[in-house]
């Protein structure tokens, strides 16, 4: 069975005490909620927590041997080390505690111009060093009105992820992000979101095999809130999100957490 996952970015966001009170807040709801999803037979979806590189070392001390609650680092250099000024190594991610990283977020792509050779190398750093990388890929607007979001999506997972051997894409995780639904308020419809899920599962299938396809986790990273998240979670070949300026809010966050819960 795939895993459902539900990771939280942060993005450039909170000083440290804002931080600290809204892991603690999030941490009282899941105590809360554990036991009596436990007595129902159920249990929470893994959660995925990434916040800014200054305050990984204090999340994961709060959720040390914390069961179903892990913490990545929302980038990392492609080089191991070096004189890199202001860059920050996967080894060193990984040595604070930190079990994941986002690779080329939508922001990272436009904003720092980003590429796919780059994006790989990225990577690569990432599963040398023991980390599951979370691999974003999606379209911007022009390209879905020009029916060219397919495309976009299959080059950008072929050039920057699709050179694992099976063993090692099995230690990823995809997130699709429509771009044209990043911090818009606009978000692709549970249909749209289905379609272009499966899409990715099929291209997976046919790359590498059925079996790993069916395995993979691929999450919806676009405007997903806390009032459509469930609609968005029903789809079959949506496994969880990747979600933005709602994990910054602990109520909000929760209720997309629980959303997830009675996916089967």
């Amino acid at each position: 069975m795939r895993k459902k996952i539900v990771a939280g970015n942060w993005k450039m966001n909170l000083g440290l005490e804002e931080a600290k009170a809204l892991v603690s807040e999030l941490k009282v709801k899941i105590d809360h909620q554990k036991d009596s999803l436990q007595s129902h037979g159920q249990k929470l979806p893994e959660v995925v927590l990434f916040p800014a590189f200054p305050y990984i070392t204090r999340v994961v001390d709060i959720f040390t041997t914390y069961e179903g609650v892990s913490v990545g680092a929302q980038n990392c250099h492609h080089e191991e080390e070096g004189a890199f000024t202001g860059e920050v190594a996967a080894r060193m991610i990984k040595t604070v505690g930190a079990s994941h990283v986002i690779i080329g977020h939508s922001e990272r792509r436009s904003q720092f111009r980003e590429d796919d050779q780059l994006l790989a190398a990225k990577t690569k750093q990432a599963l040398k060093n023991g980390l599951t990388p979370v691999f974003c890929c999606g379209e911007v607007l022009p390209d879905r009105e020009n029916n060219q979001h397919f495309q976009v999506v299959a080059d950008q997972l072929q050039k920057g992820l699709f050179w694992m051997d099976d063993q090692q894409l099995a230690h990823a995780v995809i997130a699709y992000e429509p771009v044209w639904a990043i911090g818009t308020g606009k978000t692709a419809s549970p249909g749209q979101a289905q379609e272009m899920h499966a899409y990715i599962r099929k291209l997976i299938a046919d790359s590498y095999n059925q079996e790993l396809a069916d395995k993979m986790s691929i999450l919806y990273g676009g405007s997903c809130n806390a009032k459509n998240a469930a609609d968005l979670f029903s789809n079959p070949d949506v496994d969880g999100g990747l979600i933005g300026g709602a994990s910054l809010k602990p109520a909000d966050f929760f209720e997309i957490i629980l959303a997830l819960v009675n996916k089967g």
